[in-house]
């Protein structure tokens, strides 16, 4: 074809090399990618209904288990972020006009009551200030109140650094007819949590936190009471992408012949499966441990430091993500710029009701160590030593 057709040119910018810096990623997710992982996502790629493909999404399978405590035989990798997974567990539980009581004490239960306001549910809300959790009797008087037929609430809120604790909360839901949806993307790998123990019903989380894989496949498990209410509804859930009759299907979890549903992220799996593989390897109760050990350790430098930490309550600290006061007099902007300019490592700022009031440290998975710890924490004395402090 003549060139002389072409109204744009070849764009500069892409015929120049890719350059990606090192960073140390000590935000609140992604977290960096270990080499092993790496190396299982650039692998050749393979048809998405060949059968070693289909034997790699048994053995994600296998390990979605393991991490989440279940045997529940509908779990899966949804093909995109944990906030995807999000959608698909509110799509496929809710139809128009059920009532679902959304527990929010930061920007996760906030994000869900949207999603299922848009589903045309009726959406109560529990409320607790940022930093705080909800304890049983908060729990069982909104569902005496509101009678809801599902309860979301956040394990790990990376937004405020509060891990909420969860003994007691599937028997209540369960003695009130309700089901109960967990977020543990931030949490999963991090700390303790037993789906089929505390009969939880819903539970997803991510790829990229404690699994330390590329953002891109979400591991997601339904109990058979929400697979009894999958099957029991009247519509179809709004989405085709995220209809779990379907992936159930494709994933084996139906006891049918495989079908095509669509065109999955073949390597986001080969590295996922990678993530859970590590896991497996150095096994759940040593990598809770990890982390609690960790975030105490980074938790007593910032004490030190003279900094407040967000969260009071230790016990409600969050493993994997620490929030803390930005100090008096300095700008949060200011110090994770320099963070990353100066010392190639990055934290960030509030996101949410906790915007511009913490700084957001995250230790996960291979970055939850003791080297990391001693980074960022010698690299926030140099912060608060060179950083402009304003005038008050």
């Amino acid at each position: 074809m003549a060139t002389s057709l072409l109204r744009v040119c070849p764009p500069g910018e892409l015929l120049r090399p890719l350059a990606v810096p090192e960073r140390l990623l000590l935000g609140p997710g992604p977290s960096n990618v270990p080499r092993r992982i790496r190396a299982a996502g650039a692998l050749q790629l393979l048809g998405h209904m060949h059968p070693e493909v289909l034997q790699v999404m048994d053995e994600i399978k296998a390990g979605i288990q393991y991490a989440f405590q279940t045997r529940n035989r509908l779990s899966l990798a949804v093909s995109g972020s944990g906030h995807c997974a999000m959608e698909a567990a509110l799509f496929n539980l809710l139809e128009p006009g059920d009532t679902v009581l959304v527990a929010i004490n930061g920007i996760w239960g906030q994000r869900a009551a949207e999603i299922a306001r848009r589903l045309g549910a009726n959406v109560c809300e529990l409320l607790k200030p940022p930093g705080k959790y909800f304890t049983p009797q908060d729990i069982e008087q909104g569902l005496v109140q509101h009678k809801p037929l599902v309860l979301f609430i956040t394990h790990g809120e990376s937004s405020t650094g509060v891990l909420q604790p969860l003994e007691g909360l599937g028997q209540l839901c369960h003695r009130h007819g309700c089901l109960l949806l967990v977020d543990a993307v931030a949490s999963l790998g991090g700390a303790p949590i037993f789906m089929d123990q505390q009969e939880i019903d819903v539970l997803y989380s991510g790829s990229q936190k404690v699994l330390n894989a590329p953002p891109g496949s979400a591991p997601i498990s339904f109990s058979e009471r929400a697979r009894d209410k999958l099957l029991r509804r009247k519509t179809k859930p709004p989405s085709f992408y995220l209809d779990m009759g379907c992936l159930a299907n494709y994933w084996g979890c139906d006891g049918e012949p495989r079908r095509y549903h669509h065109t999955a992220p073949i390597n986001s799996f080969f590295s996922l499966r990678e993530g859970l593989a590590l896991l497996a390897e150095l096994g759940l109760e040593s990598s809770w441990e990890r982390h609690r050990a960790n975030c105490s350790l980074l938790c007593q430098g910032l004490l030190d430091m003279g900094l407040e930490l967000f969260v009071e309550e230790e016990k409600a600290r969050l493993p994997t993500i620490t929030t803390v006061r930005v100090p008096e007099g300095y700008s949060w902007k200011d110090i994770t710029a320099f963070l990353m300019d100066k010392h190639g490592v990055e934290i960030a700022g509030g996101l949410g009701p906790t915007v511009g009031k913490v700084l957001r440290i995250g230790l996960m998975g291979c970055n939850s160590s003791r080297a990391s710890v001693e980074r960022v924490l010698g690299a926030l004395r140099d912060a608060l030593q060179r950083c402009p402090r304003s005038r008050l």
